[in-house]
């Protein structure tokens, strides 16, 4: 009788799990119905993806750099396949520490030479910018053109560059582990032939790896490692939203906003790096795009002044699972010990 129980038991248990397994791994697909899907970085020159950003010219692209010790390249990846295209040689550039990359309303790329792990050892960095090739196949030499950049409080590590898609002003966030990170705002438009002096508009009080603005210039988000936070953007300076959900990664190192504008892609550094996509909700979510799935019949309105009541489902079905999952194996443990004592 005792055997039998066990085996009923045991067969509710399983029916439980794939239940609760079910709703863990149906949970991210809200994103992915709504959205741009993830992608894995299928490249195994692309080992330290430090930066990321949606292509303009051509759908589905986005493009990304290694660190550092890789050379004067960039890499125009398929989202769809998660393969490179064409990788893109900066002639006459020899890269010092990349770390950002973003693509202004002119059409070209900008990409940060920045870093400074020393925290302030170099007196100046660069911003190398190329107009997005018209096609994208195998490899593409350019010459770009290189701006010198100094900060008007004296040199520090960076790994945040941003363009705003309206104005085409060139921002940077430094990073600090001790709270002390500024936003800096660079001249209205960038000198080639001379010093570009980058001025601190904000200040940013957690260690920044990346960010990126809206596509309707509205938002503007930075992430960390293990946060992200989103700001709303008024007459040149952020008026910070709060966190927004960031997933867990490897070592994130990137963010860009997806094409539709209210989609987030969080990017990490190693090998066979996986691109996740983060709905934003709120506040946090661009007016323009708001209002876009506002109009669509596949929008979901939450009832919650956040917006977030689909986050907020989820989180419960997730809890929810890992309540039950625990005290199915608290039942199994007593059953084996139970068996150990027969």
């Amino acid at each position: 009788m005792s055997v039998r129980m066990r085996g009923v038991g045991f067969g509710v248990g399983t029916g439980l799990v794939a239940v609760v397994l079910a709703g863990m791994t149906a949970a991210p697909s809200a994103v992915a119905e709504d959205g741009p899907q993830g992608f894995t970085i299928r490249d195994s020159r692309i080992t330290e993806s430090s930066g990321l950003a949606a292509g303009r010219a051509h759908q589905g692209i986005y493009w990304t750099h290694n660190d550092s010790d890789d050379g004067p390249y960039v890499y125009a990846v398929d989202s769809r396949t998660g393969k490179t295209v064409s990788r893109v040689t900066l002639s006459g550039i020899k890269p010092r520490d990349v770390e950002g990359i973003s693509v202004g309303p002119d059409g070209n790329v900008y990409v940060g030479d920045i870093g400074d792990n020393l925290d302030g050892s170099w007196s100046e960095v660069w911003i190398y910018r190329f107009p997005e090739p018209k096609r994208l196949r195998g490899d593409v030499t350019v010459t770009p053109t290189r701006y010198t950049v100094r900060y008007a409080d004296g040199p520090r590590n960076a790994e945040s560059l941003m363009v705003h898609p309206k104005t085409g002003r060139v921002y940077i966030a430094s990073k600090s582990d001790k709270g002390k990170g500024g936003l800096y705002a660079g001249p209205e438009k960038l000198n080639p032939g001379g010093v570009n002096t980058f001025t601190r508009v904000a200040k940013i009080d957690f260690e920044a790896t990346d960010g990126a603005f809206s596509p309707d210039g509205s938002r503007l988000v930075l992430r960390g490692y293990f946060s992200s936070y989103a700001y709303k953007w008024r007459n040149g300076k952020p008026e910070k939203i709060g966190s927004v959900s960031v997933p867990l990664q490897r070592q994130g190192e990137s963010v860009t906003f997806a094409p539709d504008g209210r989609t987030l892609m969080y990017g990490s550094e190693g090998a066979g790096s996986g691109v996740e996509p983060v709905r934003l909700h709120g506040e946090a979510e661009p007016p323009g795009a708001r209002e876009s799935s506002e109009r669509s019949p596949k929008s979901s309105k939450g009832g919650g002044d956040n917006g977030s009541s689909s986050d907020d489902n989820r989180n419960l079905t997730l809890g929810a699972g890992t309540f039950i999952a625990a005290l199915i194996a608290w039942f199994g443990l007593r059953r084996l010990f139970s068996r150990g004592r027969d």
